[in-house]
C-alpha cells in the first residue's frame, strides 16, 4: 500500500459514519477486454470486503448478447475472496444453484430493464393464475421477483456518468458514485475514496 493509499486507509479508519455494507460495481464489457481487467475485479471484491462491505454485487452490461457466455465462463474463473455466483441471459446456471445467495453476486447483460419487465410478467402469470388479485400487489411483490432484491448503499461507476441500466428499481436510494478514471487503471484509492465520499455524505433516501 502506497503512502497516499495508507493516507486514505488512515481517513475511513478514524471516520465516524459506517462504511456501506452492500456495494456494487457497474461495468461494461468493454472495461473487461482490457489486459488485467479481471485482476482488477478480484481486488476491488476484496477492497469491498476489507473496508466494511458484507456484500457486493458486480453489474456487466453488454452490447452484444453474444459475448454474455463467454464473459460468464471467464467471471466463473474469477479468483474473488468470498462465494460467488454469476448469472446471465440464456447461460446454463446450475452450478450456482447452491449458492445463488452468495456474498458475490454478478450479473451479465441482465439490465435493469430487462429485469423489471421480468418481474412484471411473473406477476402477470401469477394474476392470471389466481394466485394474487391485482389490487394486493405492492412494492415487495416487485422486489420478491427481481434478480436481486437487495437495495445497494454505493454504486460505482468508472469511466462515465451513466449507470448502463444497472438496477433501476434497487438503486433509487443507493449513493451514486462516479470516477473519471477508466477500469483498466481502478486502484485501491479509487475504491477508498468512493467509500469516504459515501461517508461524507448526508444520507438522502430519496430527499
Amino acid at each position: 500500500m502506497g503512502l497516499y493509499d495508507a493516507y486514505l486507509a488512515t481517513r475511513y479508519r478514524l471516520h465516524d459514519a459506517e462504511p456501506p455494507a452492500h456495494v456494487a460495481l457497474v461495468l461494461t464489457e468493454r472495461d473487461l477486454l482490457a489486459d488485467g481487467a479481471f485482476d482488477t475485479l478480484a481486488s476491488a471484491i476484496g477492497w469491498a470486503f476489507e473496508y466494511g462491505a458484507e456484500r457486493v454485487t458486480v453489474s456487466v452490461s453488454v452490447l452484444d448478447r453474444a459475448v454474455a457466455p463467454t464473459l460468464i465462463r471467464e467471471l466463473r474463473r474469477l479468483d474473488a475472496p468470498a462465494e460467488t455466483v454469476v448469472r446471465g441471459p440464456d447461460a446454463d446456471e446450475s452450478p450456482d444453484t447452491s449458492t445463488d445467495d452468495a456474498p458475490v453476486r454478478i450479473l451479465v447483460g441482465l439490465g435493469g430493464k430487462a429485469e423489471f419487465a421480468g418481474a412484471v410478467r411473473e406477476l402477470a402469470s401469477d394474476v392470471a393464475d389466481g394466485e394474487i388479485p391485482p389490487d394486493a400487489i405492492d412494492e415487495a411483490d416487485v422486489a420478491d421477483r427481481l434478480l436481486f432484491p437487495e437495495e445497494p448503499d454505493l454504486v460505482i461507476k468508472t469511466g462515465a456518468e451513466r449507470l448502463s441500466d444497472f438496477a433501476i428499481w434497487q438503486s433509487v436510494y443507493a449513493e451514486l458514485y462516479f470516477t473519471d478514471v477508466n477500469w483498466r487503471d481502478f486502484r485501491r484509492r479509487e475504491y477508498l475514496r468512493a467509500v469516504l465520499d459515501f461517508q461524507d455524505r448526508q444520507r438522502r433516501f430519496g430527499r
